[in-house]
Formats: C-alpha cells, sequence, structure tokens
C-alpha cells in the first residue's frame, strides 16, 4: 500500500507541475513570456511568491530538518550584511544547521560595497540579477554579468561594488589547507566552461573552479531537459547547497519528496539520500556547492 501511495503522490505533483502557470496553476504575477526576461529572473521573481500567498496566511513550503532543509523564497528574511555598505542579505545556509560552509543572497542597492570575508576563509559570488564590479588589491577592475562568478582565496583582498541593483548568492567557508597546494583566483562565466563526461547520467554539468587538489571545493552547474533525472540514488560524505536557477521538478530529500522551483534553496547534509527529476515544460538548471578534493577524516 505504502508503494502505491508514493506513486500516486508523484502522479499527482507531476501532473500539477504541468499545468500553465507552474505548480497547481499560481497565477503569473508577470504577463510578459519568460522569453523576453533576464537569465535567472524567476529566483528574485518566483512562481510561488509571497503576492500569491495572502489568502493562505502561515503557509511556507520551506522545511528543517537534521539531515536536509529546503527554503523557499517566502521565507528569506533579509537584514545589513555584517561590513557591508547598502547591502542586505539573507543567510540560507549556515553552520546553525549543521553546514561546514555558509551560502547567502546579497542584494545591492545603489553605492554598495562589499566586506571582506573573515580570516582564513575563502569567498565565491555568483552574479543572479543586474552587475558588480570587481576590484583587487592592484585596484585592477572587472565587471562581472549575470551568470558570472569570481572566487577568492582566503585573505585575498577584494572588493565588490554595485552603482545600481544587483543580486549575487555568496558561498563562504573555512578553507582546509594541503602542503604544497594553493589555489588561484578565478574570474569566469558558466558559457566558458566546457560540457562534461557525465557517465550513466543524462544531465548536462559544468564546473566552475579547476578540478586540482589546491580547491577544496567545487561549484557544478547541472542542466536537466524535462522528464530528465539522476539515475544514480546518490547518498555520499560531501555536503550540498543547492540553488535552483531556472525550471521546476522533484526533489527526493531522505524519505520526503518536494516540489522545487527557481528560487529555492536545499542544504544537504552528510549520507542524506538524495534524488532530483525535472518537470515543466522548460530546462532545470541549479547550481551545487560541494565540497571535494579532501579526506573526511
Amino acid at each position: 500500500m505504502r508503494s502505491i501511495f508514493v506513486f500516486l503522490l508523484i502522479l499527482g505533483l507531476f501532473k500539477c507541475a504541468l499545468t500553465e502557470e507552474g505548480f497547481c496553476s499560481a497565477p503569473s504575477v508577470l504577463s510578459t513570456e519568460s522569453k523576453s526576461k533576464p537569465l535567472y529572473w524567476k529566483v528574485d521573481n518566483p512562481t510561488l511568491s509571497p503576492v500569491h500567498l495572502q489568502d493562505l496566511p502561515g503557509f511556507t513550503r520551506s522545511v528543517y530538518k537534521s539531515d536536509h532543509a529546503l527554503i523557499t523564497p517566502e521565507s528569506h528574511v533579509y537584514s545589513p550584511l555584517p561590513d557591508w555598505i547598502n547591502t542586505s542579505g539573507a543567510y540560507l545556509v549556515s553552520p546553525h544547521m549543521g553546514s561546514h560552509f555558509v551560502m547567502y543572497l546579497a542584494k545591492l542597492k545603489e553605492n554598495s560595497r562589499s566586506g571582506l570575508p573573515p580570516h582564513d576563509v575563502e569567498r565565491l559570488i555568483f552574479v543572479l540579477q543586474g552587475a558588480v564590479t570587481l576590484t583587487n588589491a592592484a585596484s585592477v577592475s572587472q565587471v562581472l554579468k549575470v551568470d558570472s562568478y569570481a572566487y577568492f582565496p582566503p585573505n585575498f583582498e577584494h572588493s565588490i561594488e554595485c552603482d545600481a541593483l544587483a543580486t549575487i548568492v555568496v558561498f563562504e567557508r573555512r578553507y582546509t589547507q594541503l602542503p604544497n597546494h594553493v589555489p588561484e583566483p578565478v574570474v569566469n562565466s558558466t558559457d566558458k566552461q566546457p560540457l562534461l563526461e557525465t557517465p550513466g547520467e543524462i544531465f548536462e554539468l559544468r564546473k566552475l573552479l579547476p578540478t586540482s587538489l589546491a580547491y577544496d571545493f567545487n561549484i557544478h552547474i547541472m542542466d536537466f531537459q524535462p522528464g530528465e533525472f539522476l539515475n544514480v540514488k546518490e547518498v555520499h560524505y560531501n555536503q550540498h547547497g543547492l540553488l535552483l536557477l531556472e525550471g521546476q521538478g522533484i526533489y527526493r530529500l531522505g524519505d520526503s519528496w518536494y516540489p522545487v522551483q527557481a528560487g529555492d534553496v536545499i542544504w544537504m547534509a552528510p549520507f542524506v539520500p538524495q534524488w532530483y527529476a525535472a518537470l515543466g515544460k522548460t530546462r532545470s538548471r541549479y547550481l551545487l556547492y560541494k565540497d571535494v578534493n579532501r579526506s573526511p577524516l
């Protein structure tokens, strides 16, 4: 009976996800077709944004458990970021829930400027909306637009500035040193990264950082066409922090099944069973943090 119930539940969610306006036919707050919108626009404008929840006081899709969390946009709480100027942030993953890294959204306003991470902490930023200017200690500046990113090794002097409005996602963790291996700064964009082989899988994979031993984490960009899914039902020691950039689907975490869409954030603890299937009518793309190149001991 349990297996029949789970099958019917997934079937119902699948039908629901295929409706014209997203999950459960939530009315669209934007009349313009998605094709005319900037890349990743739904991260800041999800289908189930708070405007659709006015008749459901107290409703949220967010869930927190000991081995995973789903943090959805209606639950984001923004406050001024320490040492940043004219910037508000929402911490979505932190050591308070059991992770060894932090993941947060930073909304930069006019004349905004970043602070530096704590001592021995590395940082990666990924631009979701707008554009930011990156400047290093030598006063060399670069403009990063949507889908661009930058990695800063621990104790690397830099600043992130913005003249207008921009949104970035930030990952920070205390660097785990390895003798004779020193990471270098990286500035690049997703579209310049090659597609990598994924034996036994059908999704498309790009890695944003070098795979050499100097780097103790990486960021994966994974693309699924509608109906595609992970072949391996993963259980491993690595932690994940995930931001769904485009599309929608079903994520299994432990014994729970969650409908997810662009703008949702997921934390996965070590050894939690995990699996994803893409639904809807458009590509699913998510950004995935993963610790690498270090022994779990």
